[in-house]
C-alpha cells in the first residue's frame, strides 16, 4: 500500500465526506469482527476525525462535554475515554501518535498495514503514510541486526505544503 495524494490530509478535500466515510468504514469493520461500536465509541471516533490533528484524551473529554446538550450531560472521566480509545485502537480505527500522546483516525482500518506519520510542526496536521518501501526498510534493518521487529512507530515532523508556503 502506498500513499496517494487523494488520501492525504494535507490536500483539500470534502472533510464532511471524509468523516462520513470513516464512520461507515468503522461500522463495517466492527460488524465484520462482531465488535460493538457503542454510541460513545462512535462519538469519540467522530471527534478524532473532526480534523486531521491528533487529539489527546483530555481534549476529547472537553469536546464531548461541549457537544452534549446541558440537560443530557453526564459526568465522563478519563478512564471512560481511554477505554473508548483502547477499543478503537484495538480494532485499528485509530492510531496513537506516541510523541504527542494523542490519537488520529486510521485511513485504512480494513487493511492490515504498517503506518507511519507525517506531522506538521506548525499546524499539527497529521497524515498517515502507509509505505511498503518504508516497511521493507524497517524489516530489513531489524533483520540485519538479528532483531525480530513486532511493530514500529515512525513519526516524521516537518512542514506541510500549506505551512511551507
Amino acid at each position: 500500500m502506498s500513499p496517494t495524494a487523494d488520501s492525504l490530509a494535507f490536500h483539500q478535500h470534502d472533510h464532511r465526506a471524509c468523516i462520513d466515510s470513516a464512520l461507515a468504514t468503522a461500522r463495517a469493520v466492527c460488524e465484520q469482527r462482531a465488535a460493538r461500536l457503542t454510541p460513545l465509541r462512535e462519538q469519540v471516533l467522530r471527534l478524532v476525525w473532526q480534523s486531521h490533528k491528533p487529539l489527546g484524551a483530555y481534549a476529547l473529554l472537553e469536546q464531548l462535554a461541549a457537544d452534549t446538550p446541558p440537560g443530557q450531560r453526564r459526568r465522563l472521566g478519563p478512564p471512560t475515554i481511554y477505554r473508548a480509545l483502547e477499543f478503537l485502537s484495538e480494532y485499528g480505527l485509530v492510531h496513537r501518535i506516541n510523541s504527542l500522546n494523542a490519537f488520529i483516525g486510521c485511513q485504512h482500518p480494513q487493511d492490515p498495514h504498517h503506518s507511519y506519520f507525517l506531522i506538521c510542526r506548525r499546524c499539527e496536521s497529521t497524515v498517515e503514510l502507509a509505505s511498503d518501501a518504508l516497511a521493507s526498510a524497517v524489516h530489513t534493518a531489524a533483520a540485519e541486526a538479528r532483531f525480530q521487529a513486532e511493530g514500529a512507530s515512525i513519526e516524521i515532523t516537518g512542514l506541510c505544503p500549506s505551512c511551507k508556503s
